[in-house]
Parts: structure tokens; C-alpha cells; sequence
């Protein structure tokens, strides 16, 4: 889907949608997340150290360096399907021996970072959408936000084109800083036992078909999981995108933006660890055409 986004595609977004020139950061803390890590995953680890030179001193980041511990995007080696045989296969029926032995780039995350990743984004914001109802936005409770919401859109002249990324934010991140410790200690072992639940877009034909024939380049949102088999990004903070989108003219509305960033130049990896901004636009679409992320 990365196809769309050719030079020309690019210039035309930037040209129609860039307006106010807000900036902003979508990365979480790579540590914040770190004690409590769920999903059997490494956790992030981080030194400064002092580097003796002949000008004396200077210090250095080290790092022991997870991507799926922090905003990312995942490449198409990181998730497999299981096919009719019973065995697992990624993007293009790679196997996971073909993905181990690191003897090859294909389908690696360095392929898109090439290029980066420069598109027109929709943040759709449900979390605002179920507060200005007075309903409970909980990331975590396995709400599933169904096809029908999301056409709310069309009663509100919303045109997904091709080459959109699809942003979503379900609060993963918001509800993720109200718990306590203990509760934090009962998800990472909700995780182990598979009996945790991500609020997100439910998982239907029906929803693969509308991103698929709204040729969405991307998905990504604030939670843990979308695995939609196009590139997807998961654990952005959009907590200060949807600030934004608020003080722009006209609350709980979604946001028309321009995103740029990149996923890591790592051949033949798995993830990339995201680095990214966001130029906005002043052009708010729509109230109520709202999602959340999958599980």
C-alpha cells in the first residue's frame, strides 16, 4: 500500500491539508512502560556512561533497545498467520526459518524506511466521541467499536482517499496512567494467560473490506494490537494530537494532519522504533465519525 505514496502524492498532501504548522511528538517514554511490559517481550534498558577522550569527558546514551517496548511500527515479519497446513507463514508465505537465519532483506522493516512514511492521516478519536456522551472511554475493557460507527463519516462529507493513514485512538494509553500499581502487575499477567482485553476496532470482514477499498496506506492508534495485515503502527501517544484537535476551532472533531516519520533502516528487522511528527492542518472533519484500536 506504501506504493501510493509516490513523490507527487506526497507534494499534493502537504500542499492541500498543511495549514497551521503545529508540530508535535508521538513517541511514549521507552521506559515508561518498561516494569511491567506484557506479552513475554524484552524490556527497554538504558545507561549513561562516560566516554574518556582527550577533551575529558563526555557521556553516552547506551541502550538495550526493545522496539515493540515503545511506539512502532510493525514490519511484516512480525506477525505470521497460520495457513491450511497448520504451520505459520508471514507476508508472502515467508517462513520463519527464512526470517531467523537473517540470510536475506525481504519484507524487513529497513525496505520502508527507504523512503519513510509521509501521508495524510485521519485521527479518529472515540475517546473524546464516548466522553462527549458521558460514556466510558476504558481502553481496556474489550469494547468493540463496530463498522457502523466509523460510517457515521459519511453523513459528515468525510472522503477517505488513497494513500490515507488510518488513526485511532481508544485510550489504551489514557486508561494505561490511571491504574495503580497493582492493577498494572494484573494486566502483564492477564498477558501471560491470554486473558487480557484491548478496546479496538472489531475484527470482521466487513471493517477489512472498508480499509481495503479506502486504500488506507497505514493503520496505527494508541493501543497494543492492530494487526490488520497492512503496516501498523501500535502505542502512539495521541493524547497531545488530540489536545490539539480541540484547541484548533471546533472540539471532538477529527483531525486532518499530515504525518512524517520513519520506521528503522534495519534490513532485514522486524520493527521499527518510530520517530515522527506531525505538520497539522486547521481543517477538522466531521463530529462522531469516531473508532478504537483492535485486539
Amino acid at each position: 500500500m506504501l506504493r501510493y505514496l509516490s513523490p507527487t502524492h506526497v507534494a499534493e498532501v502537504v500542499k492541500s491539508e498543511v495549514r497551521t504548522g503545529e508540530h508535535l511528538c508521538e513517541i511514549i517514554d521507552s521506559l515508561s512502560l518498561t516494569p511491567l511490559l506484557g506479552f513475554n517481550h524484552f524490556s527497554c534498558q538504558h545507561e549513561i556512561v562516560p566516554i574518556s577522550n582527550y577533551e575529558g569527558i563526555t557521556w553516552d546514551d547506551i541502550w538495550r533497545f526493545n522496539p515493540q517496548a515503545s511506539s512502532q511500527w510493525d514490519g511484516f515479519r512480525h506477525h505470521g498467520a497460520e495457513q491450511p497446513d497448520g504451520k505459520r507463514a508471514w507476508y508472502g508465505v515467508t517462513t520463519d526459518d527464512e526470517i531467523f537465519k537473517m540470510e536475506s532483506d525481504s519484507i524487513g522493516i529497513g525496505n520502508w524506511a527507504q523512503d519513510g512514511i509521509v501521508a495524510r492521516g485521519f485521527l479518529i478519536d472515540y475517546v473524546s466521541y464516548r466522553e462527549k456522551k458521558d460514556l466510558e472511554a476504558n481502553g481496556m475493557n474489550g469494547h468493540a467499536i463496530t463498522l457502523e460507527v466509523l460510517e457515521i463519516s459519511k453523513g459528515y462529507n468525510i472522503e477517505f482517499k488513497p494513500g490515507d493513514i488510518f488513526f485511532l485512538r481508544c485510550g489504551f494509553m489514557k486508561t494505561w496512567e490511571s491504574l495503580t500499581m497493582d492493577q498494572e502487575q494484573g494486566y502483564r499477567a492477564d498477558t501471560q494467560g491470554q486473558k487480557h482485553k484491548h478496546s479496538g476496532l472489531v475484527q470482521s470482514e466487513a471493517v477489512v473490506r472498508y480499509l481495503w477499498d479506502n486504500h488506507a496506506v497505514a493503520v496505527a492508534g494508541d493501543g497494543v494490537s492492530f494487526e490488520w495485515g497492512v503496516p501498523n503502527g501500535e502505542m502512539f501517544d495521541l493524547e497531545r494530537l488530540a489536545e490539539l484537535t480541540e484547541n484548533v476551532g471546533q472540539p471532538c472533531k477529527p483531525h486532518v494532519h499530515v504525518q512524517y516519520g520513519s520506521a528503522e533502516n534495519l534490513p532485514s528487522g522486524c520493527i521499527g522504533f518510530r520517530g515522527t511528527n506531525h505538520a497539522s492542518s486547521d481543517r477538522l472533519i466531521a463530529s462522531g465519525n469516531l473508532s478504537a484500536n483492535t485486539t
